[in-house]
């Protein structure tokens, strides 16, 4: 394990793998607007990038090491290679060796490209060249070389990407983290990533060339397949976003009259929303690993998380050997009727849990974690084992159920 050893550790460990994704985005958006350039001209690419650039929802995710930003950076790349009509970037081996890798991130991936695949399959003259030429060696290279890792790392055969879609699709266990209504991606979700720019997409999809129509039916698709799925989040249509840009900046190309009061709007629009959720709305979850790293600094250090599954990060931003608990949540795999994980055992009665947890002095962690709703809850428990509250961080001003405005940190102090 690396443990830390100062400043520039906290650059390779955390802020180097955002920097990475965010040169990786910009290379995608940089795809976008040369594909663009090259079907139509320099003046609609140029609006296409503007589109791109100022989509709050573009700012929040680009930098940020989720497996739906490289999906969405992967499918922007595939879709420069893709055999659109009028294209002069295509290269079929190319665009599917990118949805390939896509699928092995995220095997969600190929939903936005079954209609473009089907469509580029209906318009090839040499299927079965396609098919064993192309198809086929980017498969099973992809494939094969995804179970050989797997191998490597398990120590049996194991197809991650089945797995996954079978936990995710077909036992539909995801929907244990949340469920939402089938129609909270047209209601909610779409609306919200697309903000400001969707008039603008709904007017570039009347006035994009019909050469484009294919994207629409694969936006159309994604987010309809999507709304099958229980468990919903926004990131998840997030790579959906970049064909949406095509049509916003068909829309601003076709705009005379209004062009710079839109184009004020947009930015301003987007400006705001991007600022607050990129550094003020629920910062505190990073905020506070900077105290929890400074545990490293002291011995025998050990750290209780009383906060919700996934609230914060866990030795992926402290690189070094203290105890690290937390509430649990794993999915039920057995399907029992009355499962309920430790997170809500706790949260049904925080105090009754703590007592049952530590009747022995001696499994006392060092620091508590936790939002500031749970404090009153567990504060005479907080009392009688000598915690003291020694950080405060701000976390969100729309705190909701238990989830609190602040993240606090308490340390114990022995007599």
């Amino acid at each position: 394990m690396l443990y830390w050893t100062g400043k520039d550790d906290v650059f390779l460990l955390i802020w180097l793998p955002r920097l990475i994704q965010a040169v990786f985005s910009s290379i995608a958006d940089i795809k976008l607007y040369s594909l663009v350039k090259r079907m139509e001209n320099s003046n609609v690419a140029k609006w296409v990038y503007f589109s791109q650039l100022c989509s709050w929802f573009t700012w929040y995710c680009s930098s940020r090491t989720l497996t739906n930003t490289m999906e969405a950076v992967l499918g922007t790349l595939a879709l420069y290679y893709y055999p659109l009509e009028g294209s002069r970037t295509k290269s079929s081996t190319k665009y599917l060796f990118f949805v390939a890798l896509a699928f092995l991130v995220r095997p969600t991936a190929p939903i936005l490209w079954v209609p473009l695949l089907l469509y580029h399959f209906s318009k090839e003259q040499k299927k079965l060249d396609l098919i064993l030429l192309h198809c086929l060696p980017v498969g099973l290279l992809a494939l094969g070389g995804s179970v050989i890792i797997d191998w490597m790392y398990f120590g049996e055969w194991t197809v991650v990407q089945w797995n996954f879609l079978k936990f995710n699709v077909l036992q539909n266990i995801g929907s244990f983290y949340g469920s939402h209504p089938w129609h909270w991606y047209m209601t909610q979700g779409f609306p919200v990533i697309m903000g400001t720019h969707l008039p603008f997409f709904i007017h570039g999809c009347i006035v994009a060339p019909r050469r484009y129509r294919v994207l629409l039916v694969a936006i159309v698709w994604t987010v309809l397949i999507y709304s099958t799925l229980s468990h919903k989040e926004f990131r998840f249509i997030y790579p959906v976003l970049p064909l949406c840009m095509i049509f916003c900046g068909f829309s601003l190309t076709n705009i005379k009259r209004w062009k710079k009061p839109a184009i004020g709007f947009l930015v301003l629009s987007n400006l705001l929303p991007a600022l607050y959720t990129g550094l003020v709305h629920q910062r505190g979850a990073l905020d506070i690993m900077s105290n929890v790293q400074q545990l490293c600094q002291k011995q025998n250090s050990s750290l209780l998380i009383l906060m919700p599954c996934h609230s914060i990060p866990h030795y992926s931003h402290v690189h070094c050997p203290i105890t690290m608990n937390f509430l649990e949540c794993p999915p039920d795999l057995g399907d029992h009727d009355t499962y309920v994980d430790e997170a809500d055992l706790f949260y049904a009665s925080p105090l009754a849990w703590l007592h049952a947890e530590f009747y022995d002095h001696k499994r006392l962690p060092t620091h508590l974690v936790m939002f500031s709703v749970l404090e009153k809850d567990i504060n005479p428990f907080l009392i009688t084992h000598n915690y003291v509250r020694t950080a405060s961080v701000f976390h969100t001003h729309l705190p909701e159920g238990r989830i609190g405005s602040h993240i606090y940190l308490y340390e114990r102090q022995l007599q």
